[in-house]
């Protein structure tokens, strides 16, 4: 075998360990945004304003690493297509949602509903043919689904539960299943993902503002405080990382490993809730946790097989 087959080979066998390592940093990211959130509304940042401008800031970021990298946004036609609705149901539309329940459900269980999309990301890709079935992969959703699913009923089941703010926090996860599937398939052509993610994230700032315009809610942010400007600028370098992974790990590992983000999100977010900001901790705790890293484990070793069936080049 030459020694660049020998290298082909190795790459090839390797090609799992990028999405991989994006899918654990951009979880980690996830779930650390939530908490984040959180402490933004106990310092006086309404969800809409604090919102706008991490994401703003983040596009700012994003923006100046992509002219860096000399990778320009696509400003054709499909390329705007593309960021404004990527952006209306993976950015504006999905996080406003869970920055609005945080006050009322709390943290820890946001974080839980984000792990919730994988299986309608799953039945969504199979029905238009965008992953092939797999019994190992198929196996993981349906753990990942059954945890987040045995902390959700234990959540509905708590004598205090806000059933209106539950109900509207499952909305998020229908929001980011339909994403996932929509950037996979309408990925414009030859636009790389640090291209691609500033040009969403302006658009989500521009639905946010206009959610501003037309409804009154301010964007406003205390003055005089640093606090809140230091939050925001916190935010907006974990939207600008955890986004740019997102778009990295959509075009590496397909949006059904994409949608285990917030499985592995629900992994960091609950515990730091707990531990950090003093929220208790959720009924079924350990059956739930346990089945989503079933979940995130055997969905990634199955596209590790999936890959390693692939024909390999010959001599």
């Amino acid at each position: 075998m030459s020694e660049f087959t020998k290298q082909e080979v190795s790459r090839h066998n390797h090609a799992w360990l990028i999405p991989f390592i994006c899918l654990l940093v951009g979880g980690l990211l996830l779930g650390i945004s939530t908490n984040i959130a959180k402490y933004a509304g106990n310092i006086g940042l309404t969800p809409l304003a604090f919102l706008f401008w991490s994401i703003t800031g983040a596009a700012i970021i994003l923006s100046v690493v992509a002219l860096l990298r000399h990778e320009h946004p696509p400003l054709s036609a499909r390329g705007f297509e593309y960021y404004f609705v990527a952006a209306l149901v993976s950015v504006a539309g999905s996080n406003l949602i869970f920055f609005s329940a945080i006050p009322h459900v709390g943290a820890g269980f946001v974080a839980m509903m984000i792990a919730l999309p994988p299986l309608l990301t799953y039945l969504g890709a199979l029905a238009l043919r965008i992953e092939r079935f797999n019994t190992m992969r198929a196996f993981g959703v349906a753990a990942a689904l059954a945890g987040a699913g045995v902390l959700a009923v234990r959540k509905f089941s708590a004598p205090d539960a806000s059933i209106f703010w539950i109900l509207i926090a499952l909305c998020g996860p229908v929001l980011l299943a339909i994403g996932n599937i929509y950037r996979t398939l309408r990925w414009p052509d030859k636009a790389s993902p640090s291209a691609l993610a500033p040009g969403m994230l302006i658009a989500a700032a521009i639905w946010l503002g206009m959610v501003s315009v037309l409804s009154d809610f301010s964007l406003a942010v205390p003055h005089g405080e640093i606090l809140p400007l230091a939050l925001i600028a916190l935010q907006a370098c974990i939207f600008a990382g955890q986004f740019l992974l997102l778009f990295l790990l959509q075009k590496t590992g397909g949006p059904v490993l994409l949608s285990l983000l917030g499985s592995v999100g629900a992994i960091v977010g609950v515990p730091v809730a707990v531990f950090v900001q003093g929220e208790s901790v959720p009924d079924g705790i350990i059956l739930g946790a346990s089945l989503i890293a079933l979940g995130v484990g055997l969905v990634t070793w199955g596209g590790i097989k999936m890959t390693a069936s692939l024909p390999k080049k010959s001599e």
